[in-house]
């Protein structure tokens, strides 16, 4: 009986102990919330995504911040927040119900201290993206052009989020009295890594405004190996308003760089190439009298009265169409398309998956059969068209000695943990003798030598073309457009740029698009040698 009685005493007493810890249990919030079918309440948001980066790993994404605040509705907070609201519209629809939302505020609001839950994360674009025509843009979070686009399914896969969790009741009200659990995003590393110099994508944009390139595009390529340095594409796009640039009449969504269009004199480099490689002399003089029959259809120099007797090297820097005409007649035609070919025209580049330069029009042998075609061929007109892409490639093969490039834009990747795999770089590939591009090179320094020249830069020394290519199209005085062209390389006897710059319409490729040339050596050269001082 003793033994019953102590053991209904000690069944009592532990009964008693464990009444006391679950009253203790439920009066405790995180539990009382669970045992009354209340919980918890977690909100999470992105805070940045895989990024693209320049050469250097400057971020050309992810450059500027947006800070969000979570809003508890009918708390004191939701008042004190009111200030600095960024996105009114949001703050009054979540208000009105019981759940947190986050609302976009101002970086002020940081005032706040602990009072305030508010995230931190990096805006992907703004209205200052460089190269939006290169990097993209993206809708609800889906890459859908540029880099964006062709790596969207490895950009979007890498990212970090900001989340906070809530002690909730039954009907979503934040419980008070439970501390909020805040986890703040860490940085992402992994991203695209291009080709692309940020500074000088920054100089080019610049020199485009500077000199109110409405239309057209500049590319600056590395001489050496055919990386693209910058891409400039007028007018562009405001990454952040996508819809409103739609309806904008000038197609700012095209991109000018990778489009083709007629020529004009700089093709005289391919003419005067094509003599050269078949052994005809740069001293072949012809007498430029203002213009030059043929069969029956006449052809004019600019030059009213024309050059009289130049050489090639003459006719280069000066442009004279009817010197070219005249030399082609000495040209195998087969030799001419295949040099033409060869430097990269009639074919188009892709840099990426869904970014593609166009191919542009090359002759055929049958074409430059017919007489007036092989004239109009031999000063870059009639059915040629290309690329200011393609057309800095050229540049750049005789700039480096006859060894042509695949033009290039994305260097690599890097991952989370920082560790970068570089793409495969395509070897160079001769297609002009040296002798001949060291030719052609003299040519292009006495062209921007030349008194009248406007492309001439004041730091550093320098080759180039000129060219002011009809269209066929006029305005609305029956003025005909033209595109102005300039082309050259920097410095001149260890080249190291090429940049090529199109304007559609203008008065000359000299006044028009050279200056555009000068600005931008002068101002890369100044950078080059910043880089150096450090």
């Amino acid at each position: 009986m003793k033994r019953i009685k102590a053991t209904l005493a000690i069944f009592v007493f532990v009964s008693a102990i464990l009444s006391i810890r679950l009253f203790s249990l439920i009066n405790d919030d995180k539990i009382a919330a669970v045992s009354s079918g209340r919980g918890y309440y977690t909100i999470r948001s992105v805070s940045e995504y895989a990024g693209i980066y320049d050469r250097n790993m400057l971020p050309l994404v992810n450059c500027s911040e947006k800070y969000d605040a979570v809003i508890i509705p009918n708390s004191e907070m939701a008042v004190k927040i009111q200030p600095y609201l960024i996105d009114r519209e949001t703050f009054y629809k979540g208000i009105t119900g019981t759940l947190p939302f986050l609302c976009r505020v101002s970086p002020e609001a940081y005032i706040l201290g602990e009072q305030a839950v508010i995230f931190r994360s990096k805006l992907r674009t703004d209205s200052s993206q460089l190269a939006p025509h290169i990097i993209g843009y993206t809708s609800d979070n889906v890459g859908v052009y540029g880099i964006e686009g062709a790596f969207d399914s490895f950009l979007r896969s890498q990212y970090s989020e900001n989340s906070v969790t809530l002690g909730v009741d039954a009907l979503g009200q934040v419980l008070n009295g439970i501390e909020a659990d805040v986890s703040a995003a860490e940085p992402v590393k992994s991203g695209i890594i291009t080709t692309i110099d940020k500074n000088i994508q920054i100089i080019c944009e610049n020199a485009a405004r500077d000199h109110d390139l409405k239309q057209g595009a500049i590319i600056v390529m590395d001489t050496g190996s055919g990386e693209i340095r910058a891409v400039v594409s007028c007018p562009d796009f405001n990454t952040e308003n996508i819809s409103a640039s739609l309806n904008e009449p000038d197609s700012p969504f095209i991109n000018r760089a990778f489009s083709a269009y007629s020529v004009g004199s700089i093709f005289k480099l391919v003419t005067s190439g094509t003599a050269l490689e078949q052994g005809i002399s740069s001293e072949y003089s012809y007498i430029c009298t203002g213009s030059l029959n043929v069969n029956g259809q006449v052809f004019n120099c600019h030059k009213w009265g024309g050059h009289g007797e130049i050489d090639m090297s003459t006719a280069v820097s000066e442009s004279c169409n009817t010197y070219f005409i005249a030399l082609s007649e000495y040209l195998d035609r087969e030799k001419f398309i295949e040099t033409a070919s060869s430097l990269g025209f009639g074919s188009s580049t892709k840099l990426c998956e869904g970014m593609v330069s166009a191919a542009g029009n090359l002759q055929t042998p049958s074409d430059i059969d017919i007489p007036a075609e092989r004239a109009n061929m031999s000063f870059g007109q009639g059915m040629l068209t290309a690329t200011p892409l393609q057309i800095c490639r050229m540049t750049s093969a005789i700039a480096n000695d006859g060894i042509i490039y695949e033009p290039s834009i994305i260097k690599g990747t890097i991952n989370k943990d920082g560790n970068i795999s570089y793409f495969p770089v395509n070897a160079g590939e001769r297609v002009l003798s040296y002798r001949t591009a060291r030719t052609l090179k003299g040519f292009m320094q006495k062209t921007v030598r030349a008194k009248n020249s406007m492309s001439r830069p004041d730091t550093v020394s320098a080759g180039g073309k000129t060219s002011t290519a009809q269209t066929g199209r006029y305005d609305e005085a029956g003025n005909e457009i033209m595109n102005c062209w300039f082309t050259g390389y920097f410095p001149a006897y260890t080249p190291r740029y090429t940049v090529t710059i199109l304007s559609e319409g203008g008065t000359s490729g000299n006044s028009t698009a050279g200056p555009i040339f000068k600005d931008i050596a002068d101002k890369i050269s100044e950078y080059d040698k910043s880089l150096t001082a450090k």
